[in-house]
């Protein structure tokens, strides 16, 4: 899709047309912005990234693309299986039960992506693909303020267009952030490498069952780092290995011969035996990818007329809980609502910028927390962790599961100590923890009529500690049961539901309303 002109100006410029930044224009054309989207590449294109969570569908809903995406034909992910230990049973997060339409799925991002970036230019984007942003030039009054790109088609035209807000959706290149800010920061404690490939004729998880062909994670036997195992359509499974950066390059140290990155992966593919059952007799088609550095984040995401979306900033924390399509939304619809709110007048832009930047942090922050505690589970060790975010995205991204980790009654201390970030990771490893549903239903028949169902509910309670053990007595499987539900509630925010409604920032919360998109002032407890 490539309109013939680029204009010389804009309301709104988008750098980039991947998930984040063609969320973003979407949201915005549809409000009757005039946007722009200079995307480097021709789509489709091919990106890693099958995996989606059922969150990614009420995003969809509010620009009207969702419709288009369960009609391409993807394969539905009704859930995940999550092997931590070869001695304990799988746990899995189930998506459809009880409702079928919140399943999700494992898409072709190149296809996916496509879909995303044509219904931007259907919204009213003006979409141009095959043209970079080498530059970005700020206001003489302002030199933090953005006012042109730079651009050049790959047919040789080169221009400058003007623009009022700059929306930075650039993926790991990160124009703003790596270029200008320079504020990118790694997170040392997840440095990984990833290595992957796709297969076919392999078998599928659970056949038969609810569960069945339901995406497949494994930790590697050796603890160095862990497997997915991705079911996509037409028969075709993406299978990759993601390790310690260091655990890696010692292992390819052993290797010798002409293609190196093949042998290593096949190589730690023995160490994941569920994984070798599901491949059966596959066929391998033939080549090996690899990325490294997965996770990373930057100290703002947010400036004078400019907001920082996707992988951009450094939303990309690492791929075990598929958190990257649904952080690229959350964050293109943040920067749309922050800048429809300064354009309209719900607030300054001073705090628009503030917005942004703690809806973004917070939300990265609360999907590392439970990443980490996972890589805990994986390695067998506890992980540097406070030491490479910022304090007050922690302080934020703790509001939520403090009383659950705590006790209600127990402290009212909001400092984030090294104690809590190890009782919160064990919180989380319930939430993802060995149970499934027969294990569900057996507590339900041991316990009062309907009190599962009222954990479960979207307005039933979140226990505290004494509470659970109150309630399952001796019983281990009830404890693990009833630990699972009210983990699991109180980080719907986080992994299972959309975070976007009703939540607060700096006084603010999203009003997601066609029409009126922007920012509303939270209501003041009297």
């Amino acid at each position: 899709m490539s309109t013939p002109h680029i204009a010389t100006s804009t309301d709104i410029l988008v750098i980039g047309g991947g998930p984040s930044g063609s969320y973003a224009a979407s949201a915005l054309a549809r409000e009757g912005y005039e946007v722009t989207l200079l995307e480097r590449d021709h789509f489709p294109r091919y990106h890693i990234g099958e995996s989606m969570l059922p969150s990614c569908r009420p995003f969809m809903r509010f620009i009207g693309v969702e419709q288009k995406v369960v009609d391409f034909g993807f394969c539905v992910k009704v859930g995940a299986a999550l092997k931590f230990n070869q001695t304990k049973r799988e746990g899995y997060t189930d998506f459809i039960n009880p409702d079928p339409t919140k399943a999700a799925w494992n898409v072709s991002r190149a296809e996916f992506d496509d879909i995303l970036l044509k219904h931007a230019g259907e919204s009213g984007a003006r979409v141009h693909e095959g043209v970079s942003v080498g530059a970005i030039n700020f206001s003489s009054e302002n030199d933090k303020q953005p006012v042109s790109a730079e651009w050049k088609s790959d047919t040789g035209l080169t221009g400058e267009l003007k623009f009022k807000y700059l929306v930075d959706a650039s993926g790991r290149n990160g124009l703003m952030s790596t270029k200008y800010l320079k504020n990118r920061k790694f997170n040392q404690a997840l440095r990984s490498v990833a290595f992957w490939g796709y297969w076919t004729g392999a078998g599928m998880y659970a056949p038969g069952t609810s569960r069945e062909n339901a995406t497949w994670l494994e930790a590697l036997t050796d603890e160095s780092g862990w497997c997915w195992f991705i079911p996509l359509a037409k028969g075709k499974v993406s299978v990759g290995i993601v390790l310690k950066e260091e655990s890696s390059r010692a292992k390819k140290a052993q290797l010798s011969g002409p293609d190196i990155n093949t042998q290593h992966y096949h190589t730690q593919l023995k160490l994941v035996p569920g994984v070798t059952r599901l491949l059966g007799d596959a066929k391998f088609l033939g080549e090996v990818m690899s990325a490294g550095d997965y996770s990373y984040s930057a100290s703002q995401y947010a400036g004078p007329n400019y907001r920082i979306v996707g992988d951009a900033g450094g939303s990309f924390i690492d791929p075990f809980f598929s958190s990257g399509v649904h952080l690229a939304f959350s964050s293109g619809l943040s920067a749309a609502s922050s800048i429809a709110a300064a354009i309209r007048g719900h607030c300054t832009e001073e705090e628009a910028i503030s917005f942004h930047n703690e809806k973004t942090g917070t939300s990265y922050t609360r999907f590392l927390l439970v990443v980490m505690s996972a890589y805990r589970q994986i390695t067998s060790q506890s992980v540097p962790v406070l030491s490479d975010i910022d304090e007050d995205n922690f302080d934020r991204a703790f509001d939520f599961i403090r009383p659950v980790i705590q006790g209600t009654a127990d402290t009212n201390d909001p400092t984030v100590t090294e104690e809590m970030l190890q009782s919160t990771m064990d919180f989380c490893e319930h939430a993802l923890g060995l149970t499934d549903p027969e294990m569900h239903e057996n507590v339900k028949g041991k316990l009062e009529p309907g009190l599962i169902d009222t954990l479960m509910a979207d307005d039933g309670p979140i226990l505290g500690p004494k509470d659970v053990m109150r309630i399952a007595g001796d019983d281990e499987e009830t404890e693990a049961v009833l630990r699972r539900i009210n983990s699991r509630k109180a980080l719907e925010a986080v992994h299972w539901q959309p975070n976007f409604r009703g939540e607060s920032f700096g006084g603010f919360s999203i009003n997601m309303e066609r029409g009126s998109l922007g920012l509303q002032r939270a209501a003041v407890a009297s």
